[in-house]
């Protein structure tokens, strides 16, 4: 069965009930995302407050030691990426997203011991844990994505989990300044934990692989998503093709768009809060509002552009690729023009620089309908692998990006350092996407289905093939 055939086929059995089990997981993965997201940029609003000279029980890091310290997360989250989204296909989704949010929820209690009593080396000792058990996050997200969610919802439905991301990051940034001035810079971080444990007693007891697998679904739901998945019957275990995906240009094209989208988003990610304060001069409270506008922005824009893609797909009006193309191109090329706008910004105008920063972040949305599931497009069977491989090499880019600022900013008071900062970000969104516009794919790619199958006789027959 073909795409548009399973799609005709699903459309007719979907259930007359307008939400169902899947919406339930769906809904369940999106807090994940709000949660692993807060747990992995806490540090960026945590540690001004923790080099703060005017308060008590602070540390005096030098900005590279910072730098090392923001960046040391990822040390960790690219070890487990690639085997990430083999586990997943292994043992399922739903054990890998509860150790995340689990391992990172008693990580988080931990950290302010480990900072009291073991320094800046401690501190770095956990956040390397926390990115390890972070590293099944996207490719087990894709995979419970590629099980849950109907072909004619994925962009909506997976801008919604992905979405997750931002509010959760502009959620830990708006309230990491009122945690940090009112109960001191500790209660960020057990604030996070005792969230993240709520968060997994419920989805132990609700959670499912796939629905296959959940006790709550109906037959009528289950069928629905099977047929639009072309996954009714039993699903056998696929051998990876790493050959084939390793020499696939399209592929190679989703790894440069991820690892420049990584470079602009972390650059800014871990940057921003020291630009607030060094260049605009406010205080930790504003600081963690201001700091939060831009990803809020991201969050809620990342819903038209789910809305609209599905749209435009459903009324053919453009192929999977031109679709996903112009997403990509508006998130990733909209944001390298603002943040030129934002690199000569007068000191002191501080509404012009949100706003531009809001622009910048915010059109970033468009990523979310744009590479970010071109692996389901191209291979639903090997998506998490494949997130998992993308995942890796633009997380590389994410230890580097903090360090080459960190390099770039030897005064963070100067305006002009900070201006090479966004010239080099803005650069590099410009390159990456337009390397993934020229050579990437999203149609569904050949070695998606094994070359050959064993059919119910014993026999071998050559396996459809998807195009």
């Amino acid at each position: 069965m073909n795409t548009e055939e399973g799609v005709k086929d699903a459309a007719s059995l979907k259930p007359k009930k307008l939400l169902g089990i899947r919406h339930f997981q769906v809904v369940m993965l999106f807090f994940a995302m709000v949660l692993a997201f807060s747990m992995r940029v806490n540090m960026s609003m945590a540690i001004v407050a923790m080099t703060d000279k005017d308060s008590e029980n602070t540390f005096d890091w030098s900005m590279q030691t910072q730098s090392v310290i923001l960046s040391s997360f990822f040390w960790g989250y690219v070890v487990l990426q690639i085997p990430a989204g083999e586990i997943a296909a292994k043992f399922g989704g739903s054990l890998l997203i509860t150790v995340v949010v689990a391992g990172n929820a008693a990580i988080s209690l931990l950290i302010p011991l480990a900072a009291y009593y073991g320094g800046w080396q401690s501190l770095c000792a956990c956040r390397v844990f926390q990115g390890l058990t972070q590293g099944f996050l996207f490719p087990t997200m894709h995979n419970l994505i590629g099980k849950w969610v109907p072909l004619e919802e994925k962009s909506r439905l997976g801008t919604l989990i992905y979405a997750g991301s931002q509010l959760g990051t502009a959620l830990q940034l708006l309230a990491s300044g009122f945690i940090a001035s009112y109960w001191g810079w500790p209660a960020i971080f057990y604030v996070n934990g005792a969230l993240g444990a709520i968060w997994t007693c419920v989805y132990v007891v609700f959670g499912a692989d796939s629905p296959e697998k959940s006790r709550m679904i109906s037959a009528e739901e289950k069928l629905y998503i099977q047929t639009s998945l072309g996954q009714v019957g039993e699903q056998k275990k696929l051998q990876t093709p790493w050959k084939a995906i390793f020499t696939s240009l399209p592929f190679f094209a989703l790894v440069i768009a991820h690892c420049g989208q990584n470079w602009g988003f972390w650059t800014l990610m871990t940057e921003m809060p020291s630009y607030m304060k060094q260049i605009l001069g406010v205080d930790i409270k504003a600081n963690g509002a201001m700091s939060a506008l831009p990803y809020l922005s991201m969050y809620l824009l990342g819903f038209p552009f789910g809305f609209i893609s599905d749209y435009v797909l459903k009324k053919k009006w453009l192929s999977t690729s031109a679709c996903r193309k112009i997403s990509n191109s508006i998130g990733m090329w909209g944001p390298a023009v603002a943040l030129v706008g934002l690199s000569y910004v007068p000191a002191g105008q501080v509404g012009l620089a949100v706003g531009l920063l809001t622009i910048v972040v915010g059109l970033n949305a468009g990523h979310y309908t744009g590479f970010l599931i071109v692996h389901i497009d191209m291979a639903p069977n090997y998506a998490g692998t494949m997130m998992g491989i993308t995942n890796m090499f633009a997380n590389i880019i994410s230890i580097i990006s903090p360090l080459v600022a960190g390099l770039i900013l030897q005064d963070e008071a100067d305006p002009n350092q900070w201006r090479h900062v966004f010239y080099l970000s803005s650069a590099i969104y410009i390159a990456a996407n337009l390397f993934f516009v020229i050579f990437g794919s999203c149609e569904t790619q050949t070695w998606n289905k094994p070359n050959e199958v064993e059919d119910n006789n014993g026999t071998e027959k050559k396996a459809e093939k998807v195009v």
